[in-house]
């Protein structure tokens, strides 16, 4: 994808040289995302994945929240385990899948996911809530766009600085 038609002719003629390759237009539907032309740019989307979650967990008429996750950490003592662990394990799962165009649940998942061995009743409930997140915001999605920057800028909540760099090097 770009904006200049004569490159982008210029670099398949290349790639087929080397690669089998096909050109199969505009993309619109990719492995389960949907890409929205919108202005500036493109919306990255996977509502019919997140409506087909909602579907499995039969949760497409949940209430809709506005936050993936309460503020406050529940202090209460562990609850009985969760009576259909696979179930929980397969939506922890489709969630991760999620998670490509949708980074605000990445902390929400993370955190369901590591009670995958055993899930409680508490672990289910976050994770409903996370259905009801999801079902407020399917419109949401990541968004790309354009730049006059040849630059390239990625973003990390790791703290790479504190790697003893002589440590990691064989």
């Amino acid at each position: 994808m770009g904006n200049d038609r004569e490159l982008l002719a210029s670099l398949l003629r290349h790639l087929s040289t080397t690669f089998k390759i096909r050109d199969l237009g505009t993309p619109i539907f990719f492995l389960g995302i949907e890409t929205i032309p919108v202005e500036g740019g493109l919306l990255l989307s996977q509502r019919r994945y997140m409506d087909d979650i909602l579907n499995q967990a039969g949760m497409t008429d949940c209430k809709p929240l506005s936050t993936p996750a309460t503020l406050t950490q529940a202090t209460s003592l562990p609850t009985e385990l969760f009576k259909n662990p696979t179930q929980y394990r397969r939506l922890a799962g489709a969630f991760q899948y999620l998670t490509i165009t949708r980074p605000d649940i990445s902390y929400a998942v993370n955190r369901l996911c590591q009670f995958m061995h055993a899930p409680t009743d508490e672990h289910w409930g976050f994770l409903k809530r996370v259905l009801r997140y999801v079902k407020g915001t399917l419109s949401h999605g990541l968004r790309m766009s354009s730049s006059p920057s040849l630059d390239i800028h990625a973003y990390s909540d790791s703290d790479w600085a504190t790697v003893d760099k002589k440590s990691t090097s064989g």
